[in-house]
């Protein structure tokens, strides 16, 4: 190959690469999930940039990209109840970026605006509603602290950023004040339990007497139908006879009583072994 064509294609390699570096920086691209600002020469754009292609300024215009999905992030909250007792809270927050927000975001807070404007009045928020509950209320009113929580919060951002959910993940409280309320429990099931027991002893006294006085008003009964009706005694004597003669009749000497007994079979009917 000859000098001058290699110059040529030396030249032709050049050209190429300082085309490529013009064009990529000249270019530009907003992924999904991101709105992008335009800064020329350290000044902002005032509108921001949609998802997708675009072109810029090569070497003096930077594209900065915002995101706007929703995300996760973990708040820790120490708090004190109205009875004086540490609370520590582990709370989930999710928030997102809105649109209207994106340009602003970017001109008047550094980094995450989680960090300066929602971790912040979270904690605040959780406080407040925590200082007005007792231990044993906060554990047990989870569903209302977060919604009182999340109101307050919204309420204190405004449209500058949306939460869209505070989760409550985990309460502690002192070791001590754990074992009074797991005592407290124990003691509440065993009143619970004594009062069952007392109320079913009572029921199975009252039932008990209940048939006490029905069986003594049957005896009573029987007993005046007796005495008003003695064939009631020989009806209820051939009851329950099982259809055979008694071989021995014990002496008495009332008659009557005799007389109400069923026959003696023949004697000389009965094999004799």
């Amino acid at each position: 190959m000859s000098p001058s064509s290699l110059n040529k294609l030396i030249g032709v390699g050049i050209f190429i690469f300082v085309l490529a570096v013009l064009l990529s920086s000249a270019t530009f691209v907003v992924e999904p999930g991101t709105r992008g600002i335009k800064v020329t020469l350290g000044k902002p754009s005032g509108q921001f940039l949609p998802e997708g292609f675009g072109f810029k300024a090569p070497f003096v215009t930077d594209i900065v990209p915002i995101n706007i999905r929703q995300r996760t992030r973990a708040v820790r909250a120490d708090c004190f109840s109205s009875d004086l007792q540490q609370v520590i809270m582990d709370l989930r927050v999710l928030y997102r970026v809105p649109e209207a927000s994106v340009v602003r975001i970017y001109r008047e807070f550094a980094g995450d605006p989680f960090d300066s404007q929602i971790a912040p009045r979270v904690q605040e928020a959780i406080k407040e509603v925590s200082a007005a509950l007792t231990s044993e209320l906060i554990v047990k009113s989870r569903e209302d602290i977060k919604q009182k929580t999340l109101a307050s919060v919204k309420s204190k951002i405004g449209a500058l950023l949306i939460v869209e959910d505070v989760v409550i993940r985990n309460i502690e409280l002192s070791p001590e004040f754990e074992r009074a309320i797991e005592a407290k429990m124990v003691a509440e099931q065993q009143a619970n339990q004594a009062r069952f027991t007392q109320i079913q002893t009572q029921v199975e006294a009252e039932t008990a007497v209940i048939g006490a006085r029905g069986e003594a008003e049957a005896i009573r009964v029987r007993g005046e139908a007796l005495r008003l009706s003695p064939s009631f005694l020989r009806w209820k004597i051939v009851e329950r006879w099982n259809g055979r003669s008694p071989m021995v009749i014990p002496f008495s000497p009332d008659t009557t009583g005799a007389s109400l007994l069923l026959p003696l079979g023949s004697v000389e009917t009965t094999a004799v072994p």
